[in-house]
């Protein structure tokens, strides 16, 4: 097999599982690509001499599988490089809550065994799909969520949403959050959202700091259509896809949609999302 890595470039002493993830592939004969920019930070942080492939940059390769090192940030890194390209994305998880990456380092040897003897599953996630009336330069397309921003310095901004050409609020906010069932666990659900499980065919729409109190996250069909038109006293906003963020000008229409592709994740097979829930949740966790 030809496994492509991808890995966080940001904590140095979390990087020595990748000499042990290393190690696993080359045992089992396979065919090892590093993203160039982590191969050059395991070099310099690490010291470690690679002895790998192929090294790449940004979407230059072709692979049976993509590992994911890293938290759950690393992961949505790689989905956006992975694209449609329907290459399914192991996710290791180094880093603290991971609901996307959720194999412990500890996991890594059952887990390239696994994979191995052909004994592991897919599932298949939606994408969300931002379209603007003006360019950006942002990747478009997002696991987590689409999220509408102020600037730091800006008083609350005025959000008119529509869904498929429906007016349904006019939303003076800090925010708009537009999450999938997979992203219902990350930014949404830390302004209030609700967990939805990820095969729901839903999307959710979440407000971050609304004026009114009456404003309550929604869930709506993953087949509508969202459309947002925005208004602010500093004549801008920040649009945020999956934390990569970007300067908007005010009036400019943005519409939200699914994607005609989704992004495969490699769970293993026993994996239950339910348990997964429980455990990052903590829920029945005796605090006391």
């Amino acid at each position: 097999m030809k496994f492509a890595i991808i890995g966080n470039i940001y904590q140095s002493e979390k990087s020595l599982h990748a000499e042990h993830l290393l190690g696993l592939l080359r045992h089992h004969k396979a065919k090892i690509m590093v993203e160039k920019a982590f191969a050059d930070f395991l070099h310099r942080e690490q010291h470690l001499s690679i002895p790998v492939d192929e090294q790449f940059e940004g979407k230059a390769f072709e692979a049976d599988m993509v590992i994911s090192l890293g938290g759950d940030g690393t992961f949505l890194k790689a989905a956006s490089i992975v694209g449609s390209r329907n290459i399914p994305i192991l996710g290791i998880n180094t880093g603290r809550l991971g609901f996307l990456a959720d194999i412990l380092p500890e996991e890594m040897d059952v887990t390239v065994d696994e994979i191995y003897a052909n004994h592991y599953k897919i599932e298949e996630r939606a994408v969300l799909q931002l379209t603007t009336s003006n360019p950006l330069s942002v990747h478009p397309f997002a696991l987590n969520e689409v999220a509408i921003l102020k600037h730091d310095s800006s008083s609350m901004i005025s959000i008119k949403a529509y869904i498929n050409h429906e007016h349904l609020n006019t939303y003076q906010a800090d925010g708009l959050i537009v999450a999938t069932p997979t992203g219902s666990t990350g930014y949404s659900l830390s302004v209030g959202g609700p967990v939805i499980a990820p095969q729901s065919k839903t999307m959710v729409i979440t407000p971050v700091a609304p004026h009114s109190l009456n404003c309550r996250p929604l869930v709506v069909r993953d087949d509508w259509e969202i459309t947002l038109e925005v208004e602010s006293r500093s004549h801008n906003f920040l649009v945020s896809v999956d934390g990569r963020s970007e300067s908007c000008e005010e009036h400019t229409r943005l519409r939200i949609s699914r994607a005609p592709y989704s992004v495969k994740l490699v769970k293993r097979f026993d994996h239950q999302y339910f348990n997964t829930l429980r455990n990052k949740m903590m829920w029945g966790a005796d605090a006391r």
